[in-house]
């Protein structure tokens, strides 16, 4: 049953990305460019989620443990080092140059357009060699 959750979810999830616009990188792109050609629709994507996700967080929490897992997987550092800040620059910086970020990513490859399978080609590369190189 929880598998069948699971799927459930990701599968709204993947329609919600794709009605919204995020798959579509010149969207996402409009959006970013505050000096251009702005679309600020993705601010109202943005804050239904908000609207949604909010009092999930309230209700879930609440609870002793998640409905499909034997606790909850939250982080524990709360520091800002550099490695964040690192992170968030890169990451930032790819979203702005190609549109994507991973689930909307992901979601984009179910077109089978080369670019987003290089996207994703990159992205899990990168996410390999992180942990291969810095984890520790």
């Amino acid at each position: 049953m929880s598998r069948l959750v699971i799927v459930a979810a990701g599968a709204l999830f993947g329609a919600g990305i794709t009605v919204s616009g995020m798959a579509n990188p010149a969207k996402v792109q409009n959006f970013l460019d505050v000096a251009g050609q702005w679309d600020p629709s993705l601010a109202l994507v943005m804050g239904a989620a908000l609207m949604v996700a909010t009092p999930g967080f309230f209700l879930v929490f609440k609870r002793q443990k998640p409905k499909f897992a034997e606790r909850f997987a939250l982080p524990t550092k709360k520091d800002i080092d550099s490695n964040l800040i690192l992170g968030a620059v890169m990451f930032g910086a790819g979203w702005g140059l190609s549109g994507l970020c991973p689930a909307p990513a992901l979601v984009a490859l179910l077109t089978g357009a080369t670019p987003f399978l290089v996207f994703a080609l990159a992205m899990f590369s990168g996410i390999f060699l992180h942990r291969k190189l810095l984890e520790k």
